[in-house]
């Protein structure tokens, strides 16, 4: 089964509390995962971020969203039970809550269109209905597609720019996480061999206890298992244990077998997994907006 939408989850959590007990957050999304008969994997699986499961996303926008309702209320930090309204809802026997059920209540009418005033642009009529994702899931879908755009600009203009300047860029990107000691070290290190299929070698910590072959290559064609035997070559021929090939374009699937069968340690990273790190670690980027998503702090208004 897949991971029911916020919307679907509103009944059976009203329903899971309607023995009017106090309840936390974590005993109802454990208990709605075994209703919904979720899989270990489903249960697990993260936002785009990584910073917070997608049920239990979900779990918590649907009580955000009955409690503006008033059909669950807060009684403590993390700990929520039913209301009296939301005892005689369950009474009803309805077939399903969802966000057009919630719009019969005054408050909840004004707590989403006081949200909507705030925003540049209000829904379209009826959408409430299709709505099937949190705004933490939006907010983050939205930044992926911006940051995947980012990444396409990014190999874009790796693959206009000099075999000189791509150099640079692998430079940039391994000191800023953590190799090769200081920039001049790696700088010096990079592009200065040739020879034997390796562009260069660079320090795997600054003290420069193992050091790690390089092969960067700014190309546009699938690289594919020869390419790669070569640079394997190379390093049997350095008595080497540790290389990374660099590219602007991808590898073959014969390529990931082959470096997974050999006993060298060689690393892959292709065009898109290269933008990605420019990103993480600000090579070549600059910050546009930076957002601060904030949340309540109960133990503020925990009078002592």
């Amino acid at each position: 089964m897949s991971i029911p939408d916020f919307q679907s989850v509103m009944l059976p959590l009203l329903k899971f509390c309607a023995d009017g007990q106090e309840h936390t957050n974590r005993e109802a999304i454990d208990a709605l995962a075994q209703d919904f008969g979720l899989t270990d994997d489903e249960q697990k699986h993260l936002l785009p971020s990584g910073q917070q499961c997608v049920f239990d996303n979900r779990v918590a926008w649907a009580r955000a969203h009955m409690k503006m309702a008033d059909l669950v209320e807060n009684t403590r930090r993390g700990v929520f039970r039913i209301t009296e309204r939301g005892k005689q809802i369950l009474k009803q026997a309805p077939s399903e809550i969802n966000l057009r059920f919630l719009r019969q209540f005054p408050e909840y009418i004004e707590a989403r269109d006081h949200q909507q005033d705030n925003q540049k642009e209000k829904p379209p009529s009826g959408s409430d209905e299709q709505e099937s994702k949190t705004p933490a899931e939006r907010l983050e879908e939205a930044y992926m597609v911006l940051r995947e755009n980012l990444a396409n600009e990014l190999i874009s203009q790796l693959k206009s720019s000099t075999p000189n300047f791509f150099e640079k860029v692998v430079v940039e990107v391994l000191v800023k996480m953590g190799y090769g000691g200081s920039r001049k070290d790696a700088g010096q290190a990079i592009g200065r061999s040739g020879d034997e299929g390796i562009d260069g070698i660079i320090k795997e910590d600054r003290l420069g206890l193992d050091i790690i072959y390089i092969q960067a290559k700014k190309w546009e064609n699938t690289i594919s298992r020869p390419e790669i035997q070569k640079f394997a070559g190379a390093l049997q021929g350095k008595r080497a244990r540790k290389g990374i090939f660099i590219t602007t374009s991808d590898f073959s699937q014969s390529a990931h077998e082959y470096v997974s069968a050999i006993e060298s340690k060689i690393i892959l990273i292709d065009g898109q997994q290269l933008a990605q790190y420019m990103i993480d670690f600000g090579v070549g980027v600059a910050t546009d907006a930076t957002y601060e998503l904030k949340r309540l702090d109960s133990d503020y208004f925990t009078e002592s």
